[in-house]
């Protein structure tokens, strides 16, 4: 098990926390049951950041047209709805909730090359809600296959998320499987397929990013 880097910033600062407080308490009480609980507080929000943090080994399941999932989490809705930040008409949206206890790394669900990016900013409420799809600060990924089949992938914050990191770039290639990015404490990913694809998954099941399935959009 990994740590991931988008967490080494807030865990060195958390480390350092944890130290001077144990430190300040001991040097000021003595060894004594006082002092093991206040300085078990900043341990045990360690403990949480450093799971939070972790970063697994994954095998890749997906490619060109088997879409796998961008995200740890759980099928929070699979739906007809109209996209209009990109493909401006019916498209086939799968959405999956992570929860605190997820593991928040993102990676690419298919293989190609980002036809589109786009960073919104937005609100941060919470990420269960489908408004929050088009209302919250997310980034928005456009990935083409070989084939010419696109489909669009979302990062969105929730409403702890305050910060939603991508690796995408415009005409970047990607496999899938590969980091896209990261997003900081509670929230959803969305992916965006054509209406004809034949989908693996149903609301309410837990999914692997990587490794789960979602759909076959094999023409």
């Amino acid at each position: 098990m990994k740590i991931h880097k988008e967490g080494y910033p807030i865990l060195l600062l958390e480390a350092i926390f944890t130290l001077l407080i144990g430190g300040c308490v001991f040097w000021m009480l003595g060894p004594c049951w006082a002092s093991y609980v206040v300085t078990a507080i900043p341990l045990i929000l360690l403990l949480f950041l450093i799971s939070f943090f972790r970063f697994p080994e994954r095998t890749p399941a997906g490619n060109e047209h088997l879409v796998s999932a961008p995200a740890d989490g759980t099928v929070v809705i699979i739906k007809e709805v109209q996209e209009d930040e990109y493909f401006h008409c019916k498209m086939l949206q799968i959405s999956i909730f992570m929860s605190f206890f997820n593991v928040h790394a993102n990676w690419s669900p298919l293989s190609g090359v980002v036809n589109f990016f786009c960073y919104h900013r937005g609100r941060f409420v919470n990420a269960i809600d489908s408004k929050s799809s088009t209302n919250n600060e997310r980034t928005s990924i456009v990935l083409r296959n070989s084939d010419g089949q696109e489909i669009l992938c979302r990062q969105i914050a929730g409403l702890f998320a305050r910060r939603v990191v991508s690796y995408a770039e415009y005409e970047k290639k990607f496999n899938a499987g590969d980091q896209i990015g990261f997003i900081k404490f509670g929230s959803r990913a969305d992916v965006f397929l054509p209406l004809d694809s034949k989908v693996f998954v149903k609301v309410g099941d837990k999914v692997t990013g990587a490794e789960t399935i979602l759909a076959d959009i094999r023409k």
